[in-house]
């Protein structure tokens, strides 16, 4: 009996570490990308819809095929799809690298997406397969801890690899950390769902695919496009609405659907996953902005701006096991309903706080209230998510949820485009009709309006109004971060059941 605890637990440590590291690796990456977008949109001439693009692209593959990548792992090994996208994260980081143009970065971040559909929802469901539910939550707690933790260490070093080398190195630290994935996956238990249909939803992954690129674009598009491609526009988003309609449709009446809509019977999935839409919809966006605020508006170096979010997760690191085991003690309902709440008054803090004063007095506040209610909320909002469903659907309800995230933050950092654009150029308008400008200079301006907190003019009374005019786009999609934030906590009111999630209801 020791020997099978013993053999127990240490499969279990080289179960977390496999998961833990292959996890990190897109969650760096989410963080990383967005520290590097100014030194890129300077190194490859960018505009601010492609550097949006450079995040876009990678969201929306990883949005669209994580529900593939779940079912993948279910029909013929969690740990065998998850080692294999791995690779393929891995294979096109590099690609991103050596990318020399800002077309060719975009087209390796999606390959990036596609892989990082295929180990992201591996990592939970390979958890979930490996540890009982009465130990479950612990571990997934230990998991999103030491996940946090790589996860605060990539963008440090990811800046000071901005700041002394080049961005391109950003990509390259994902190499060593999947060669040690690899090697430590070969010790961990193979498991799948011996009753999952070995026939895959491909229309369905196509339907989503096109849809939420439509939209996407769309949304991305629509500023610059608005007054001499409102048409191309307008038919691109309905055809995106289209598609995302005939997913639902062949979801629906398909035998062997990508996501069983019946899985959102549950009230607690069903309530989870509307959660999870409007909370990280709020923090994507906060992401995506924040790091072009600290850096071209604060003037930060890339390290200082990689370290800025460091105690975020530090608390995130510190809690995350008190916290995974917060569902046992008192249902999903409560932490589900602080947590947000705790998390939108650190979101409001980054809109009210001065912007010249330093770090501490200024960011490092609302950075520890939002960490403070994401730790609440994070291990809860999974393990609430896990425990809704069946062991043998953990992988699709795994990918469903971490669709829904990546969907969130798919569409904020396209639709809080959108607000920020439409409020900069409008600040800017108000700015410079009080200027007296030269028709040249004027023209000037306008051509750099793409490039936003990046444009720079050598008048300083133009360049205080392009910046004057980005903190007011920031400050209204803040704003709206700290409302959505607030609807994810009465979502969690009005929708978790008050009990914790149980066998009894999974049954």
């Amino acid at each position: 009996m020791r020997n099978d605890n013993s053999n127990s637990q240490a499969s279990g440590r080289v179960v977390l570490a496999a998961t833990i590291l292959g996890s990190s690796m897109a969650f760096i990456d989410g963080t990383v990308v967005n520290v590097a977008l100014p030194a890129l949109q300077n190194a490859l001439h960018a505009s601010i819809a492609d550097v949006q693009w450079v995040v876009e692209a990678y969201a929306l593959m990883l949005a669209a095929l994580l529900l593939v990548g779940g079912s993948l792992g279910d029909i013929f090994g969690r740990r065998k799809v998850y080692v294999f996208g791995v690779a393929v994260f891995a294979s096109a980081s590099a690609w991103c690298g050596l990318a020399r143009n800002i077309d060719m970065l975009i087209w390796a971040r999606s390959i990036q997406g596609v892989g990082a559909a295929l180990l992201v929802p591996g990592s939970l469901a390979l958890i979930t397969a490996s540890f009982p539910e009465e130990t479950r939550g612990q571990a997934i707690g230990t998991w999103s801890g030491f996940s946090a933790i790589t996860t605060a260490i990539g963008p440090v070093i990811g800046g000071w690899l901005i700041e002394y080398a080049t961005w391109r190195w950003v990509f390259f630290l994902n190499l060593p950390l999947a060669l040690a994935v690899i090697l430590l996956s070969a010790k961990v238990p193979e498991s799948r769902n011996e009753k999952a249909s070995h026939h895959l939803d491909w229309p369905g992954a196509l339907l989503a695919t096109l849809g939420l690129g439509g939209v996407t674009y769309a949304l991305i598009e629509w500023p610059a496009r608005a007054r001499h491609g409102e048409h191309l526009i307008a038919a691109v988003a309905c055809l995106g609405v289209v598609a995302l309609a005939g997913f639902v449709a062949v979801e629906h009446w398909s035998r062997a659907p990508m996501v069983s809509l019946t899985l959102f019977r549950s009230r607690n999935f069903a309530g989870a996953n509307l959660l999870t839409l409007f909370l990280y919809a709020s923090l994507g966006g906060l992401l995506f902005f924040f790091p072009m605020d600290l850096i071209q508006i604060q003037h930060y170096t890339a390290t200082e701006a990689g370290a800025a979010f460091l105690p975020f997760i530090v608390i995130m690191f510190g809690l995350s096991r008190w916290a995974g085991g917060l569902v046992a003690r008192y249902g999903s309902r409560l932490p589900l309903t602080v947590g947000p709440l705790v998390a939108a008054c650190g979101i409001a803090l980054f809109a009210l706080t001065p912007q010249n004063g330093s770090y501490w007095t200024s960011f490092f506040p609302a950075v520890v209230v939002m960490g403070l209610g994401m730790a609440i909320s994070v291990a809860p909002l999974t393990t609430t998510v896990m425990n809704a469903v069946p062991d043998t659907e953990s992988g699709l309800a795994s990918g469903v949820n971490n669709a829904v995230s990546r969907l969130a933050s798919l569409l904020a950092v396209a639709a809080f485009g959108v607000v920020l654009v439409t409020v900069f150029n409008h600040s800017l308008d108000q700015h410079l009709a009080q200027l007296a400008l030269s028709p040249n200079v004027r023209a000037q301006v306008d051509a750099a309006r793409p490039l936003l907190a990046a444009a720079h003019s050598p008048d300083p009374m133009v360049q205080r109004a392009i910046t004057e005019s980005f903190l007011s786009g920031y400050r209204t999609v803040i704003w709206i971060a700290t409302s959505l934030a607030v609807l994810s906590a009465a979502t969690a009111w009005l929708l978790i059941e008050h009990g914790a999630s149980s066998s009894a209801e999974r049954a």
